[in-house]
Formats: C-alpha cells, structure tokens, sequence
C-alpha cells in the first residue's frame, strides 16, 4: 500500500482501517505501508502489518509541497522518496499494489514504480483508491487533465475503488470520467468505522464526567490547520463557562505549539473543558460523546455516521473544497449541520452545538451505505472480480451543494 500522506491523519488512517479489516478477514496475508505520515508509530498496528516511512512533506495552505522536516528542496526528497518506494516494491513482490488517491504518486514519485511493476512484476495488479469526493470538479477535471491521470490509469491500473456513494457524490460524472477510466471504477460505500479501544464508561470515568452530563467532543483532525475551529469554540463557550455540557477537546498532533499553548491556557478559564493533544482512540471519544464538532475530513465523517452522532461540522474550504461539498451534501441529507468558515458568525458555533445536544439520539442512517471495507476487501483477495451489489437502494435524490 502506497499513501503519500501530505497533509494531516486522514489517508494514513483510511488506509490502516482497510488493513484492519484486511488482516481480521484473511489468513498469512502480509501488508507493506509505504507512507510519509510523521505518526504511523503512534498508532496500534495489527500483526501482519509493517510499514516504511518515507520523509515528510508538506503542502500547506498553498498546496505546492515542501520538504517539512529535512533541509532538502524539493526534487531532492522527491527523488528520495521515489527510489525508497521503488526498492521497496522490488524486493517485496506484492500481488496487489494499492495506491491510495494519487495514481501517478505525489510529484509523480510513484511512476519508475509503476514502469517495474509493468515489466518485472507482471502478476501484481495496480489498484487505484479513490475518497468520495477530491475536490470541485472545475479543480479536479484540470487537475486531471494536467497531470495525465487518464493516460496512466489506463496504462497501468486495473480498477479504481471509491470509497463512497454515488448518490452522494457521483465521482465518474461530475468528474467526467472518460470511458476508458469510467469502467474501471467501483463504488464500494463507506468505510465503517470498527469499535473504539475503550468503552464509553472507561472514558467518561477517565475524564470525571457522569454518565448523565451531555460531552461535546471536538477535533479538528491531524490538528495543523485546526486551531481556529477549536479558537471559535473556546470563544464561543467562554461567555458560557458553566454550560450545562462538558466538553473534550482534542487538538491533534500536528497543530503548532503555540498554538497549542493558546489552546491550553483558554481552556484554563473553563472549568468543564478537558483538553488533549492526541489520542489513538478517536473512535472511542467519539462513541463516549452526545454531540461532535469536526472539520470535515472523510474518516471523521464516517465516524460520525458509523455512531449515528450529532454533529456539527465547520469543513476546511482551502486549498482545496472536499470538505466543504461533503459536509453541504450530507446537510442535504439531515445528518450533519454545516457552517463555512467564512460566514460563520460570533456565537453561531455555540447555538449549532446547543440545537444539535436537543435533537434526538438517532440510530446509523439506514440509507447511508457503510460496507466499503468487506467490498475493498473482497476486491483486493478475488482478482479483480464483480463486486456486490450495493445495499444502498432505493436510489436517494440527486443532491445539489451551493457554492
């Protein structure tokens, strides 16, 4: 498995779910993660299950990658990155290489790669995994277009599997897929999420929270462009310190540490706020609480559906719009609420949370397809053959997201 991993928690934590349920479902099956995510070793691995770090980088808010942590330039880490995945692959012979959103790698580190596989290791089959939703679709199409995906899709892989639904974001036609790169595609739903590593009581008590007190769990993901979801929570609640719910913040690893420090003396003069830089158990926390707050990143999402919460999310808009058309869609769909950042206004945060903490508990969404990983799974292990039939019909509505 290949996750270039730029940017945050969210590809590496897709792809480790998929081997989850890969190595729970199938005999002496081992599986390589190629990754530059600077925390694969903060997360419980299975057995069966290793991984290469690759060096980070970053794009930040530009979206041009740079060297994070090396003093390199660009072409230099690339090029380094390129030849580790390389040998990587030579020597570990796989029978399926799964390249997670980027066919041709970041920066196209990935292509020698690709070339081997075609002429050393002809029985490996190259498989394409693709979140619901990548970007706007003007953004997307030239992006395409640009990088020549179609040529190498069409040359090299054998299929691509999206991992989400076509009633909620139809990738093959707003992306106008040509047919060559069309009839490749599968739509293989969700990815549920497993159950978290602590029980709700074990986390309440962890936290000296009663099991009848409401807990509003708020994360903005890996963390590193989150700060001001968290800044507008904790102004929001200030002038309400002894609200009647409690609250877990959870910064995420990557958020700067100044700005962790603002983070952790605001939170001073709120005494129901609890407050951590990381946790491994994101699902746990999410199951313990009665309403979350989140960006709008894919496996947060996903959790929130998986658990049936209450949620109120304020998505990233930049540099690229996923978020936001995920976030406006599932709206559509009554189960989340959506602010954009750019709009949101002093207090609405707030009144978001206290609207969604007196809606009533409801169960998984039994229209929300949620079966990705048994699918991906089934793909992966038979060669490429049909998949089930989705279990996500009748067909919903087609959806419209306003800009």
């Amino acid at each position: 498995m290949y996750s270039h991993d730029s940017y945050g928690l969210g590809n590496v934590r897709r792809m480790i779910a998929i081997c989850e349920h890969l190595l729970a479902t199938t005999e002496d099956l081992s599986i390589l993660l190629i990754s530059g995510s600077p925390m694969l070793h903060s997360f419980r691995l299975p057995e069966g299950l290793d991984y290469i770090k690759l060096p980070c980088l970053n794009r930040g808010q530009t979206g041009r990658p740079t060297a994070k942590y090396l003093k390199t330039g660009l072409a230099e880490t690339v090029r380094l990155r390129s030849e580790l995945i390389l040998q990587a692959v030579a020597h570990f012979h796989p029978d399926v290489l799964l390249v997670d959103k980027n066919p041709r790698g970041l920066e196209g580190e990935l292509e020698d790669t690709l070339y081997y596989v075609e002429q050393m290791l002809p029985p490996t089959r190259c498989v394409l995994l693709l979140r619901d939703i990548l970007d706007r679709p003007e953004a997307t199409i030239a992006l395409w277009q640009k990088q020549g995906f179609h040529r190498t899709i069409e040359k090299f892989y054998t299929s691509i599997l999206v991992a989400g639904m076509p009633q909620v974001f139809d990738l093959v036609r707003e992306y106008q897929l040509p047919q060559a790169t069309a009839h490749k595609v599968h739509y293989c739903g969700y990815i549920a999420k497993p159950a978290g590593v602590q029980s709700i009581a074990q986390i309440r008590t962890g936290l000296g929270i009663a099991a009848d007190r409401p807990l509003v769990l708020v994360t903005p993901g890996g963390g590193e462009d989150g700060f001001q979801l968290v800044e507008r929570y904790l102004v929001d609640l200030e002038p309400f310190a002894d609200a009647a719910f409690h609250s877990l913040v959870i910064l995420g690893p990557e958020m700067p540490a100044e700005r962790r420090r603002d983070c952790f003396a605001a939170a001073t003069r709120l005494p129901h706020l609890h407050m951590l830089e990381f946790t491994d158990d994101l699902t746990g926390c999410i199951a313990a609480a009665d309403a979350v707050v989140s960006m709008g990143g894919y496996n947060t999402i996903c959790e929130i559906l998986t658990l049936g919460k209450r949620a109120v999310v304020v998505p990233r808009v930049r540099p690229v719009e996923e978020q936001w058309i995920r976030s406006a869609r599932l709206e559509q769909m009554g189960l989340l609420t959506a602010l954009h950042p750019d709009r949101i206004q002093a207090g609405e945060l707030y009144t978001a949370v206290q609207s969604a903490l007196a809606q009533p508990v409801r169960p998984p969404c039994a229209r929300f397809d949620l079966n990705a990983l048994g699918r991906i799974t089934h793909h992966l292990l038979c060669g490429g053959q049909t998949l089930a039939p989705p279990t996500y019909v009748p067909a919903l509505p087609p959806l419209e997201v306003a800009s």
